[in-house]
């Protein structure tokens, strides 16, 4: 991987995002700014690279707009002066959109600790913290607008449109994930919804919106919009494998937490159909620290493990198809598939 491309990409996301933010440094709402700063990881205890998080999103859509700046399919008036950090402000309004819902998902959740550090509302209480998501929402809006400023109005228009109605489909998601809790007669069928929304629909606007201000053609558009859909879903099955079967010291996160939590992934949806011992055990109440090694054990030997792992294959695979169809150019281009097979083949 080229890392000058990467790591110059990264170093724009990062400044535009400060830039975006910035909005709200001014005298009477400096302590606001402070929040929505800690929350992006610059500022306060742990602040840095493992409390900003990847900006995996950003990224890959200004290396799909590269790409397809590298290709031979550009309209006319694109055709001089077109640059990948023209983008960059779609991209930090994608990145702004997935902290929005992370701040929210937390006070949901909650979850006291978001990349080993204290969350927002733990630090400044549930009604601000709201407050903290709502502002990143309407600067991530704003941001996207700021496209106008390279793009002809009906690109930006269209970028803008395809942003909101993936994230109404992002609240959708996360609508059903929270109704699903308590609820014990789930199929596998009401996975794909959950997840489309709450972990693909975001995936594939980076790649949908990269290509559009790429001026990539209509077909490629499509097949990079189905790229991302698919990356989200492959990703979301994996993760999945890695919260109940993975290594904790590689994935981050107690591979105990999905099944004392009782989260409905697919592997548990898996058992509860097959409707054998393990669903017996899960329909009689939460699963303690201690029955999980007897209890996951319990799952994999019913086909829990394999057969997520099939299905995660069978999107891995979908994904990559889309991917070649969709032609990524240039060292943007490489970059694209060495990153998606990073975010596919990890460890468990």
């Amino acid at each position: 991987m080229n890392q000058n491309i990467q790591q110059t990409m990264l170093t724009a996301i990062e400044d535009e995002l400060k830039r975006q933010v910035s909005r709200l440094d001014q005298p009477r709402t400096r302590p606001f700014y402070e929040m929505l700063s800690y929350h992006m990881g610059w500022v306060g205890e742990g602040a840095g690279p493992k409390a900003t998080g990847k900006r995996i999103r950003p990224l890959l859509t200004l290396l799909t707009t590269s790409s397809c700046l590298n290709g031979v399919d550009l309209r006319e008036e694109s055709l001089e002066k077109v640059n990948w950090l023209h983008a960059v402000c779609a991209a930090a309004s994608i990145e702004l959109i997935h902290n929005f819902s992370l701040v929210h998902d937390d006070i949901q959740d909650n979850s006291d600790l978001r990349r080993g550090r204290k969350t927002v509302w733990v630090h400044w209480g549930s009604p601000m913290a709201i407050n903290v998501g709502d502002a990143l929402f309407v600067i991530a809006n704003q941001s996207m607008l700021d496209l106008v400023r390279h793009y002809p109005a009906d690109i930006a228009v269209r970028a803008t449109n395809i942003l909101n109605e993936n994230c109404l489909r992002l609240t959708e998601g996360q609508y059903l994930d929270m109704s699903y809790e308590e609820r014990n007669d789930l199929v596998m069928n009401d996975y794909w919804p959950m997840v489309g929304g709450k972990t693909s629909s975001l995936l594939s606007a980076c790649t949908q919106i990269g290509a559009i201000l790429g001026y990539a053609k209509e077909e490629r558009v499509e097949a990079f919009r189905l790229f991302g859909y698919h990356l989200g879903l492959a990703f979301q099955v994996q993760d999945d494998i890695l919260g109940i079967w993975g290594n904790a010291e590689v994935t981050g996160k107690s591979s105990a937490s999905d099944l004392v939590e009782g989260k409905n992934s697919l592997p548990v949806l898996f058992g509860l159909e097959k409707n054998e011992r393990f669903a017996q055990r899960w329909r009689q109440g939460p699963i303690t620290e201690d029955e999980v090694a007897f209890v996951s054990a319990l799952l994999e030997e019913e086909g829990g493990k394999s057969y997520a792992e099939a299905l995660s294959k069978l999107e891995t695979d979908k994904a990559l198809r889309y991917l070649a169809q969709a032609n990524p150019q240039g060292e943007a281009g490489a970059i694209i598939l060495e990153l998606t097979n990073q975010l596919l083949k990890r460890k468990q």
